[in-house]
């Protein structure tokens, strides 16, 4: 179990760029910030908070949990937040989403102390659910996802 998570981890902090980037398939775009991962929560939330039509629904903190039962890892809180409006229309489209709604932002420490900002991409993750023809929806929340990471990181 050691084992196995301390490859995760390794695989997770292979060395990355000062721009966002998406890992291939996985749909996942991960930023790097300038800030301690509490620093960019908050960040995260008061961009999210400010866009007006986006509420932050549940933070949690994965470091103080594990931490809790004895097997402390880096830093690593995890941001859960959407739009009711666009979340319910997305939804009945494709009922399935909703295993990845609300929307989600991991702001989490690699082994060598740099903080990272991982999303998912809308337009990976609408096509994972059938929603691809979509595209002008996920443009647009990938737009919006891109700018409350680089309100968080910067």
């Amino acid at each position: 179990m050691k084992l196995c998570l301390t490859l995760a981890l390794a695989l997770l902090t292979l060395p990355f760029a000062s721009s966002p980037a998406v890992a291939g398939e996985s749909g996942l775009i991960s930023t790097p910030s300038k800030h301690s991962v509490a620093e960019t929560v908050a960040r995260l939330e008061a961009a999210i908070g400010e866009s007006g039509d986006f509420t932050v629904l549940f933070k949690l903190d994965h470091a103080a949990a594990a931490a809790k039962v004895g097997s402390p890892i880096k830093p690593m809180q995890l941001v859960l937040f959407g739009n009711p409006k666009a979340g319910s229309m997305l939804q009945a489209a494709a009922p399935t989403i909703g295993l990845d709604l609300p929307m989600r932002a991991l702001v989490w420490e690699d082994a060598a102390g740099k903080v990272v900002v991982t999303v998912n991409s809308a337009v990976w993750l609408l096509g994972r659910h059938g929603l691809a023809a979509k595209a002008d929806i996920s443009a647009k929340i990938d737009a919006r996802l891109a700018a409350f990471v680089q309100k968080a990181t910067e």
